[in-house]
Parts: C-alpha cells; structure tokens; sequence
C-alpha cells in the first residue's frame, strides 16, 4: 500500500514529532538543544510558520505550529533536519542517519483540543521523570506562556486570550492547566493522530476538513471504502 502524504493545510495548528533513530539521543550537550532551537527560529521565519509551543527532549522533540503556506511546515522541517546532522555529526565525529524516518504531523482542532496539546507537550519532561514539575524543564515553552521568560520567536494562538484580559492572569490561568494535567485518553489522541497522520477533531470537523483535501484525514471502518471529494 503506497504511503499517504502528510496531512498539511495551512491555517491550521498541527502537532509535530521527530524522533532519534532507534530512540538515540539526538541531543548530548546544552549547545546541541540551542543550536536545534535556533534551527527551528530561523527557518519558522523563512518558510513562514508560527510556532505556539515546543519541548526539546534527549531523543526526541515536539512542535506545536500553524503553517501559513501548503508547503512552509515539510521546507521548515526538511531544513532544520538536514543541516542539524551536518552539525550533529560533525561535533560527534559521527555519520549516518539521526532521525527516525520521516517526522511525523498531523493537524488538530485548535477549539478542541489547543490547549490540551499545549499541555501535553509542556508535560513531557514531567512524564519522563526529567524534572518533578515542569517550570523545572528549560527545553519548553512552559517558561514562556508563565512569565518565566520571553521567548520571542513563539507566536500565542489566538485561543490564548480567552485565558485572561491580562498577561498575568493568562500567565496563571495555563500555569493551572498545565497543572491539572491531560487526561490519559486525551494523551493517546494526541499521541496516535500524530503519529498515525490522521486529522484530530470533532466529526463535523473532520468532515469539513475532507472538503479542503484530497488526501484523506482519517482512518475509514474496516471493510468500508472511503470516497474523496474532489476540490
């Protein structure tokens, strides 16, 4: 069975993963997460992707992002791939692959499930036994949104706002729902609809999602043809 294209429209938020090859730390110094995180800025801006949020981890990373154009999010990661193994292998007088394969995305309904996403990638370094809470992580974009810090490449979806009226009490308002944490059958959506490239969503979302596309964005019943609607 020929491999499905990514699923990659712009306009909407879409969750991320690349994973190290076999889980090989794909990070080994504070300078290696740097320079992954400068690659990331950089080529958000050239290829015109906001990015929302993001956690680095030793053998993986995610990304929450919104593409502007069909094509900005597969250039941004191809870049930010190919020259991180230049630079990963030269400083680790090593050669050969470092990825997992291709990165794996799909997109999601941001009214249903944003600010779960959000969540759920601040919170890695928590399930992962990393740090106990995850203000303790500096690899994410928790310090950002509680006013930790400023990271100014990151770009606050519009759904932020419904937080607070004011910095501080959306700064407080998702320090709280990072703290009540992502229930577990919300952590396996956003987990397989990533790594599976099915759309995330409610099911008038999903079907009006198919209308955009030609690829298809979920998973049909077994036994069952899906028929796509030409556009």
């Amino acid at each position: 069975m020929a491999r499905l294209p990514r699923l990659t429209l712009p306009g909407y938020p879409h969750h991320v993963i690349q994973r190290g090859n076999n889980r090989q730390a794909i990070f080994i110094s504070k300078t290696d997460y740097q320079t992954l995180l400068d690659l990331l800025v950089e080529n958000a801006d050239k290829f015109d992707v906001a990015i929302h949020a993001y956690v680095l981890m030793r053998n993986h990373f995610h990304l929450l992002v919104t593409p502007r154009t069909a094509d900005g999010l597969p250039q941004m990661m191809q870049a930010v791939g190919r020259r991180y193994v230049r630079y990963f292998n030269s400083t680790q007088k090593r050669s050969g692959t470092l990825w997992e394969g291709r990165y794996k995305s799909t997109l999601i309904q941001g009214e249903r499930y944003l600010l779960a996403c959000m969540a759920y990638i601040d919170l890695n370094p928590v399930r992962a036994g990393l740090v106990t809470q995850a203000c303790d992580y500096p690899w994410s974009s928790f310090g950002h949104y509680t006013g930790q810090r400023t990271d100014k490449f990151i770009t606050p979806h519009a759904l932020l706002w419904e937080l607070g009226n004011t910095p501080f009490a959306r700064e407080a308002a998702y320090a709280d729902l990072v703290q009540s944490g992502v229930s577990a059958a919300q952590q396996k959506a956003l987990t397989d609809s990533a790594l599976s490239g099915w759309a995330l969503g409610e099911p008038d979302f999903v079907a009006d999602l198919q209308k955009r596309t030609q690829r298809r964005v979920a998973k049909s019943a077994a036994g069952r043809p899906v028929s796509v609607r030409k556009t």
